[in-house]
């Protein structure tokens, strides 16, 4: 049985071309094969939504595919509407072609040293350049680039926590480096992917290519990364532990205040909500406190006989339920 275009988009048959747009983009971002290595249905989930976008997004064979159905394209081939499509696009006045390099990026208005495309979304831009949305018009043919080139970027922890601003040395063919300033989006993950448009090398009088970063982020001395979620190594003392206390603990949002329960144990993670990482859509991640006891760095003869003494007086097991 052919295809439902418009059951592959997920929308009504009178959907205006804003919706077919804005179907496509939300089934291409949950399809994209990229976005899913784990997923082997996703490649096809995602050609399905392409095939049926390619033929709604377009006036004329959306009239054809109402008027024919999955035949359409057979029917069509003489008609006058079949006869725009030769030699060009074929594309209607509002029609809309997408790149689909732009859908899983961001473009940041005419600064070319900040970046222009990451994995955390933004917003979407027609090919062609910013004249090939008017009504009449079909999209320009975008000329060959030049090379892309690939690098691997290092970032402090707070920065890939907090984003920031970075510099870039890019070696050229020439042997010139060049220094470029790049915009780091708060809460990027260690291995996240970042694109450099117009930023890689240039061959001639063709338009350079991009830039392909890798983003590693280097390790802190107390704080790890779990998700959204934060863990930090947090000591205390031995009477700390055993009294209770109110510590300061430092954060992304400035430092706060902790209030240690008595009787506390090294090990022990008290939560601190929403001081983790802040989601693009949503809530912030939590921050986990993790307790370490750090004992005295010298214990004279009276401290050894108190514990003793406690030792004696409180007997326990702690490795009791120990097991390979």
């Amino acid at each position: 049985m052919a295809e439902d275009f418009y059951q592959t988009l997920g929308i009504q048959r009178d959907a205006s071309q804003a919706d077919v747009q804005k179907a496509y983009r939300d089934l291409a971002r949950k399809y994209h094969p990229d976005l899913n290595p784990n997923d082997k249905t996703a490649k096809e989930k995602f050609q399905k939504v392409q095939a049926a976008f390619d033929v709604l997004n377009d006036t004329s064979k959306r009239e054809m595919y109402d008027r024919y159905g999955s035949s359409f394209e057979s029917r069509g081939q003489g008609g006058p509407r079949a006869q725009a499509g030769r030699g060009g696009s074929g594309a209607a006045p509002g029609f809309e072609e997408i790149d689909l390099g732009d859908l899983f990026g961001q473009r940041y208005g005419g600064d070319p040293s900040s970046i222009f495309g990451d994995l955390f979304g933004g917003q979407y831009r027609r090919k062609g350049g910013a004249g090939a949305g008017k009504r009449g018009r079909k999209p320009a043919a975008e000329p060959p680039s030049g090379a892309d080139l690939q690098q691997q970027i290092e970032i402090p922890f707070q920065t890939a926590i907090l984003g920031g601003q970075i510099e870039l040395s890019v070696p050229r063919s020439s042997g010139h480096i060049d220094t470029i300033k790049v915009k780091i989006p708060a809460g990027v993950a260690d291995g996240a992917k970042m694109r450099l448009r117009g930023q890689g090398e240039s061959m001639g009088d063709e338009p350079a290519g991009d830039i392909l970063l890798t983003v590693r982020v280097a390790p802190h001395p107390w704080f790890t990364r779990r998700g959204n979620n934060l863990e930090v190594k947090l000591p205390v003392t031995l009477a700390e532990a055993i009294l209770g206390a109110k510590v300061d603990v430092p954060t992304s949002r400035g430092t706060i205040s902790l209030r240690i329960p008595p009787h506390t144990s090294s090990g022990t993670k008290l939560r601190i909500k929403g001081h983790g990482v802040k989601a693009k859509d949503g809530p912030a991640g939590d921050l986990f406190a993790d307790v370490l006891i750090m004992l005295p760095e010298k214990i004279d003869d009276t401290m050894m006989e108190a514990v003793k003494k406690i030792s004696t007086e409180h007997p326990q097991n702690p490795r009791s339920g120990l097991q390979w």
